[in-house]
């Protein structure tokens, strides 16, 4: 079946954040014309830039979005090539999601900016830190893929997202967040053709060790560094918060939150916002 629920939310959510004066626009890239949410915030901390994970967009950041306007001078949340309202030209690859993002984020003009980035959202937020460090005021990695895995990691992660029922779909969604919102009910039976997405197929397909940032080069990150690892991650493997502990700088801070599981933007949106916002106090300081 394919997803109609979904699109429909997201077309309400889109609505509801214009109606709060978050602009909505496209970028066009070599991958295509990128869907971005652009707000001018009324606060004087830095800007914020928000990147979601797999099969997922920007639109589920958007109670996170209105909550941070009132403190930083602008929010900018783009959907990725196949996601969202993004279209898709050509084959998915890491490679080309990052080069879309760096296309996006040089025709917006988004000067140093804190980088907030879930899920797969971290592991591009990781790349941008490292080839563009004089962009990134700080990082707010939550649940960040990016981690070095073993071949069974791999194929743990690549099973998470192989749902083929509503069965499969409850289960996914349930793992996916602490408190399970209650439109999961209503969009389970969604989640196999959502998973089977074009862009969502070719980035499983395509990613492996040799597209994560190697040790030595999370090492190097000077920028302040937050790490948030939800006490409910059942998404990615245990082994990928080890990898992080061990090779992210020593000034990195690791927080473990009890209402989050892997998308804290669902779980509690405020409280990732508060975060947030008193990271970015410190950065500002």
């Amino acid at each position: 079946m394919r997803p109609l629920l979904l699109p429909a939310l997201e077309r309400l959510g889109r609505r509801a954040l214009r109606r709060r004066g978050v602009q909505s626009g496209w970028t066009r890239t070599p991958q295509g014309k990128i869907h971005v949410y652009d707000a001018r915030g009324s606060g004087k901390l830095p800007p914020i830039v928000l990147l979601h994970g797999i099969s997922s967009g920007a639109t589920p950041f958007g109670r996170v979005i209105v909550r941070l306007l009132p403190h930083v001078t602008r929010v900018v949340a783009p959907d990725y090539p196949g996601h969202g309202f993004s279209e898709q030209e050509g084959r998915l690859t890491p490679e080309a999601l990052f080069e879309s993002m760096r296309t996006v984020l040089d025709a917006l003009s988004v000067g140093p900016a804190i980088f907030v980035g879930n899920s797969l959202g971290g592991a591009v937020a990781l790349r941008y830190a490292i080839d563009e460090p004089h962009r990134v005021r700080g990082l707010v990695l939550a649940s960040p893929a990016g981690a070095h895995a073993s071949e069974e990691e791999w194929g743990l992660l690549r099973a998470a997202f192989r749902v083929e029922s509503r069965a499969d779909g409850r289960t996914f969604l349930n793992r996916l967040s602490y408190r399970s919102p209650w439109v999961f009910h209503l969009i389970a039976h969604e989640m196999p053709a959502s998973l089977a997405r074009r862009a969502v197929r070719e980035l499983f397909q395509s990613a492996s060790n040799d597209n994560m940032p190697r040790p030595e080069e999370l090492a190097r990150l000077s920028m302040p560094i937050l790490l948030l690892w939800g006490q409910h991650e059942r998404i990615l493997p245990d082994g990928n918060l080890a990898f992080f502990s061990r090779h992210l700088p020593a000034h990195a801070v690791i927080e473990r939150p009890s209402t989050y599981a892997h998308c804290p933007q669902l779980d509690d949106p405020a409280d990732l916002a508060r975060r947030i916002v008193a990271f970015a106090e410190t950065v500002q300081g």
